[in-house]
């Protein structure tokens, strides 16, 4: 990851000594759960105490050996009685290693992520709850459609953000699998009863049928989740950059002491933030492919998703922790402008063709084919004016030339609020009620 996105606390992971400490880890589950059986008593205690991460070494190994697990067995064991080395990494083969590394350095980073997406979820709800009362124009192809609740409109958002909550935490509840089962999965010499014990060990559950390899569809279900979260921070960020823009107006973000927007233009202030994140979903979404096409592998194995792996997975994980938090700094920073939302309303008045169509079908027996054409002309000719009450005019006209005479209402903002957020506590209280804010 380049120094501008990286976030340490995931790449950290992914290190060299990381990932050989992790690789001791396993070996050291394993020969537990062998001692008494197939390896002497006390066997991991005595590794354990010599035993030394070397990465330099282990690349110089690796560089003759051309194969990493080797050189990493070999470095450890350089450094071991013989009577005892000759038990490192006893009855398992280099992708029981490998994979089982690569599933608790995973965990690891599912952790601190999710610990962040927790608080981009709070950040969402609270500014939902704090515009639930205003109220916007909601728009439809881009063109102004009916009022709405604009904290409606952010809890849509956060919504979608629960459903990705709550596939990762399935997935790192169900998902996270590790395996032992040596050559094509055939448990020559460690069995099953010994790789549930190593298993229990390093906290993770068992993959029920490995073939050398853990499947690849589980690393591609990730990916894809990370995809579809990818999919939800672009959404609200294309609806920041909308709503950002100088002809609406009607939120920005943050702008800090010293910021400055534009190198020759000194007025401006970018939505910079919602760019910059809708350029990291697209590379998050990216990553779904390769892990997709990482699944077909040869007969029981091949190593051909390896080289992939490496390259991508720490950046995914990392582009999603940074997305996440560069996500809930921008919705916790939003400035709403809501005198100008709610003036858009006030101004905008031909969204009330729906109201008065409906209080039309009500009050006449005319075809609700009839009162469209009444209510379009009206509106088409209330807009070419930007005048309600051309618009409300030629509507009592229309319906005069129909013999339809009626006191029409003419509702004030109060009204017109209270007829189009009715409903929007029952929205947040069922939301909450599928997607309640984690703790």
């Amino acid at each position: 990851m380049i120094p501008r996105y990286e976030k340490k606390e995931i790449s950290s992971i992914f290190t060299d000594q990381h990932k050989f400490e992790t690789y001791l880890n396993i070996e050291m589950a394993i020969l537990k759960s062998l001692e008494g059986s197939k390896v002497p008593t006390g066997i991991s205690e005595k590794i354990a105490a010599k035993a030394v991460i070397n990465p330099e070494r282990i690349i110089e190994i690796e560089n003759t050996v051309k194969h990493d697990v080797i050189a990493f067995c070999t470095s450890i064991t350089e450094n071991l009685d013989p009577e005892v080395a000759k038990y490192f990494h006893f009855g398992v083969t280099s992708s029981d290693i490998i994979d089982s590394s690569l599933t608790l350095q995973i965990k690891e980073g599912l952790e601190i992520i999710i610990i962040s997406y927790r608080r981009l979820l709070k950040a969402l709800y609270n500014r939902a709850t704090e515009m639930k009362g205003v109220v916007c124009i909601g728009r439809s192809h881009g063109m102004y459609a009916e009022p709405m609740s604009f904290g409606q409109k952010l809890l849509g958002h956060y919504n979608e953000f629960a459903r990705r909550y709550q596939d990762l935490v399935s997935f790192y509840e169900s998902e996270l699998t590790i395996q032992f089962s040596g050559a094509v999965g055939n448990y020559t010499i460690v069995n099953p009863e010994a790789e549930a014990m190593a298993a229990k060990i390093l906290g993770v559950k068992v993959e029920p049928l490995s073939t050398q390899v853990i499947p690849r569809d589980r690393i591609a279900k990730l990916t894809q989740i990370n995809s579809l979260v990818g999919c939800a921070i672009e959404r609200l960020c294309v609806e920041i950059r909308h709503l950002h823009r100088s002809d609406v107006n009607e939120l920005h973000e943050g702008f800090s002491k010293g910021q400055k927007g534009s190198s020759i233009m000194p007025h401006k202030k970018n939505p910079i933030s919602g760019e910059n994140l809708t350029g990291i979903a697209r590379v998050l979404r990216s990553h779904a492919k390769i892990a997709e096409e990482n699944i077909m592998l040869w007969h029981e194995r091949d190593i051909s998703h390896s080289s992939a792996e490496r390259l991508f997975l720490p950046d995914n994980l990392g582009l999603m922790l940074y997305g996440v938090e560069r996500l809930t700094k921008t919705v916790n920073n939003l400035e709403f402008h809501k005198e100008v939302i709610e003036n858009r309303v006030n101004e905008n008045f031909t969204y009330l063709s729906s109201y008065y169509l409906h209080h039309l079908i009500q009050k006449t027996d005319f075809r609700r084919e009839e009162l469209y054409e009444i209510l379009q002309k009206s509106s088409f000719e209330g807009f070419k004016e930007n005048s309600v009450d051309v618009f409300f005019d030629t509507l009592v006209n229309l319906l005069k030339e129909k013999n339809i005479v009626l006191e029409l209402p003419r509702p004030t903002f109060n009204e017109i609020k209270n007829i189009y957020l009715a409903h929007v506590d029952k929205v947040f209280s069922r939301s909450l009620d599928l997607y309640p804010l984690p703790s």
